[in-house]
């Protein structure tokens, strides 16, 4: 994670917004819980860089509860979250306590303790960061499907081995992700007849576009809402 797009725009996490869920303790991760155990359908949403805490990721997951799903959004970061505030952080460091591989091995738990709750089907989304994890989901097929918004970098050899339905969410302005690697990775995927995959590119974004907006950007909101759509109707096509 290269580019500086990674770490603008923070959210503010104190912004006292009223979200539905519940901070609860889920295979050994606090997590945000939102929706009813009844349901036999779960998500796993996970964060950029900046946390499980970003009000519009919770806000997210409790629009996406709304449509009968578990929505758990797990603390993969255990509190420490990208803080461009403080000036003793250090990038370089913070990438190599995080490394995705181990984050993925931490899901593991948190999978198993959904499956024991009675949950049958699994899909997962991840944003910035939080897609090399679920990049890895897709490749291990712990879950059902997944979905990528605003990737972090992503190789050939991760997409040649996805063996689930995956759709990915590009912004058109991107150092991290750029418009000409999305649309590789959309023809490496279309090539796989065997993986069902679905690739757009949303014009006039910015990478983080779906959870770091301004609620007072009404183009990148709209956009937002868009992608919030294809990410749900992907999920309720294949996760079921």
């Amino acid at each position: 994670m290269s580019s500086s797009h990674c770490f603008q725009n923070p959210p503010k996490l104190n912004s006292g917004i009223h979200v539905a869920g519940t901070v609860q303790e889920l295979g050994g991760l606090s997590s945000y819980v939102t929706g009813s155990f009844d349901s036999k359908l779960a998500l796993i949403l996970v964060s950029d860089v900046f946390g499980y805490e970003a009000p519009n990721l919770r806000k997210l997951a409790d629009k996406v509860a709304a449509s009968g799903f578990l929505v758990v959004v797990p603390d993969l970061l255990y509190g420490d979250y990208a803080d461009l505030f403080n000036p003793q952080f250090d990038r370089d460091s913070w990438r190599k306590a995080h490394e995705k591989g181990k984050a993925w091995e931490d899901t593991q738990p948190l999978i198993a303790d959904l499956k024991r709750k009675g949950i049958k089907s699994i899909g997962a989304a991840g944003f910035c960061w939080g897609g090399g994890v679920v990049i890895k989901l897709a490749i291990s097929s712990d879950i059902q499907a997944a979905v990528i918004l605003h990737p972090g970098p992503i190789s050939d050899d991760e997409i040649n081995e996805v063996k689930i339905p995956i759709a990915i969410l590009g912004a058109e302005v991107d150092h991290l992700f750029p418009a000409e690697r999305l649309k590789q990775v959309e023809e490496k995927l279309s090539s796989r007849s065997e993986v069902e995959s679905f690739v757009k590119l949303f014009p006039g974004v910015t990478h983080g576009w779906t959870i770091r907006y301004n609620d007072d950007d009404e183009a990148t909101v709209k956009s937002a809402k868009e992608a919030h759509q294809d990410m749900l109707n992907w999920f309720i096509k294949h996760v079921k």
